[in-house]
Order: C-alpha cells, then sequence, then structure tokens
C-alpha cells in the first residue's frame, strides 16, 4: 500500500513538472512562429 502511495505520489509531480514545462515551451514557439510570420509576410 506505501509503495502504491508514494508511486501516484512520484507520477503526480511528474505530471506537474510536464505541464509547467509545456506551458513554457508554448511561449517560446509562439514568439518563433511570429518571427516566422513576419519573415514570410515582410512586414
Amino acid at each position: 500500500m506505501e509503495l502504491f502511495l508514494i508511486s501516484k505520489i512520484i507520477f503526480v509531480i511528474g505530471v506537474v513538472i510536464a505541464l509547467y514545462a509545456v506551458v513554457r515551451n508554448l511561449d517560446i514557439i509562439r514568439i518563433i512562429l511570429i518571427y516566422w510570420k513576419d519573415l514570410i509576410l515582410r512586414k
């Protein structure tokens, strides 16, 4: 039972870290897409 609880806690921490990494990367991806759009449209 203890092992199940510990594995569940580790899983939740991993999900939180993964979501944080995705949110940080979405900001970077958005900046890159805006740069390419400006480069293509020559604004």
